[in-house]
């Protein structure tokens, strides 16, 4: 896993919003490596999703192509659509408590994917970790529909200095 900082940021942005997906490849298979554990107890991965407008805007999913990668490096199956954004969030830029209330309700599993997590563990992949409100929000829709269990892989994460009192 990648700290999201000055050094790894522009390589993120240029993936997330520059049509740099040949990145894809590389950042898949180190999030692989991060996750080895995860991925070999996964009955199925699965990315954090994006809204169809946001989706169709940007013409990928970047957490998908990771996903897809990490899956396929490890034999594990891929599901992109087992949950679906069905509210179109405002850009995440705030706090934890922001960011708790901005995705709330915003993530489901489609009855059609129902069977395809009741009683499994699902490997949720996401390209960066901030506050973590979006990855639960999807745990909680995912565990909802049926999942035994929920783990997360980032590629990144944001790290916040430590406040001293």
């Amino acid at each position: 896993m990648l700290r999201y900082d000055a050094g790894s940021r522009p390589m993120l942005l240029a993936f997330k919003h520059a049509d740099r997906t040949d990145l894809a490849p590389l950042l898949g298979r180190w999030l692989a490596r991060a996750g080895e554990d995860l991925l070999a107890e996964a009955d199925l991965v699965a990315p954090v999703p994006l809204h169809w407008t946001r989706l169709w805007a940007r013409r990928y999913n970047q957490a998908a192509l990771l996903a897809q990668r990490a899956a396929g490096e490890a034999g594990r199956p891929f599901c992109p659509d087992v949950l679906v954004r069905r509210k179109r969030t405002a850009p995440q830029k705030s706090g934890r408590a922001a960011r708790t209330r901005n995705v709330a309700g915003a993530f489901h599993v489609p009855a059609r994917r129902r069977t395809a997590i009741e009683g499994r563990r699902i490997l949720l992949i996401d390209d960066v970790r901030t506050t973590g409100a979006t990855l639960d929000a999807c745990a909680r829709a995912l565990k909802a529909a049926g999942a035994a269990g929920v783990d997360v892989v980032t590629l990144a994460l944001v790290v916040r200095p430590r406040r001293v009192v």
